[in-house]
């Protein structure tokens, strides 16, 4: 069946255009990253280097920060041994190995203000590099010490979504197209509000355009997210699924892209999330189960394990089009 035909809302627009989506390579990832590759700029970007180092993975900072400190490291001991390995006091190696790693801890020692005092420098020159080693390695702790602050003060939202769209029945003979989300934190989210882009490709005149649709929404805002939320789209008459299929997701390249905006008690922040599903993710006929139980007490417990579970069922005769 076709696509319903409404007036484009220019305001729906994220941000991408009217930019198509092409071998499917949606515009946001299921992870909320932008699915745009950037080029043209130039090698040396100090403006963007906070950035990286605030955004990279876990993995990859820190062999950065093990890798720049042994590199510094390195380049002392070559130093000293090139001023000579006479000009340390305490230096006990015989071959140019040994001599190497003498060096190697005694730049440790001093890029860190540790200093054993079982090595220490002779001379004019070693004393001055050792000095100005020192001072390097103040500056770079220091930053070392801000990044990792920065990392672990960033106010992020962490929340689980479902992994399917479910088309399931809603209300009393009708439809609607649901996820579920929860907060995997222990911290409280408060005055909570989504939206959700529906967005296609669009035949216009021979030429493919992407459209934008702002999904209404059953409950756009919650007060407070104790358990999981179940965030509903009908499909009414009002919607722009209304009569489309299963393959008319797939033929459109449809997707449809998650924001979510909350405050943090804890950071006293907004905090942001964006995920997205695609054509394929969305189940048609099914219902989620439920993710939460009683304990002996009496007590609600919320299985996060459990969020996207779901379990096959009928939709009404009126959905029988896919």
């Amino acid at each position: 069946m076709s696509i319903l035909k409404r007036k484009f809302n220019p305001e729906d627009d994220l941000g991408f255009g009217y930019q198509p989506v092409l071998k499917n390579q949606p515009l946001i990832l299921q992870d909320g990253s932008i699915n745009v590759k950037r080029k043209g700029l130039p090698f040396f970007r100090p403006y963007d280097n906070y950035n990286k180092l605030i955004t990279m993975g876990w993995g990859k900072f820190w062999l950065l920060i093990l890798c720049c400190y042994f590199t510094l490291n390195v380049i002392f001991a070559f130093i000293y041994l090139g001023i000579g390995v006479e000009n340390l006091n305490g230096a006990e190696g015989h071959t140019a190995y040994e001599h190497f790693w003498d060096a190697f801890f005694f730049s440790a020692q001093t890029i860190s203000t540790v200093g054993y005092g079982h090595i220490s420098p002779r001379g004019m020159a070693a004393n001055s590099v050792a000095a100005l080693e020192s001072m390097l390695g103040l500056l770079a702790f220091a930053l070392a010490t801000g990044l990792l602050y920065g990392r672990f003060s960033k106010p992020t939202a962490k929340i689980v979504y479902s992994k399917n769209l479910l088309v399931a029945p809603y209300l009393e003979n009708n439809m609607g197209l649901m996820f579920r989300l929860a907060n995997l934190r222990r911290n409280t989210l408060i005055d909570l509000e989504i939206e959700i882009i529906f967005s296609y490709n669009e035949d216009v005149n021979g030429k493919i355009l992407r459209r934008f649709y702002q999904l209404e929404l059953e409950r756009k805002r919650v007060s407070l997210l104790t358990m999981n939320w179940t965030i509903v789209h009908p499909l009414d008459e009002k919607s722009p699924l209304k009569d489309m299929t299963q393959e008319d997701l797939k033929r459109t390249e449809a997707s449809f892209s998650v924001l979510l905006k909350a405050f943090d008690d804890a950071f006293s922040q907004t905090v942001h999330s964006r995920t997205a599903y695609q054509h394929d993710d969305v189940v048609w006929g099914a219902r989620f189960k439920p993710a939460f139980d009683r304990d002996e007490n009496g007590r609600i417990v919320l299985d996060l394990s459990k969020i996207s579970d779901f379990s096959e069922t009928e939709l009404p005769v009126k959905a029988e089009i896919a």
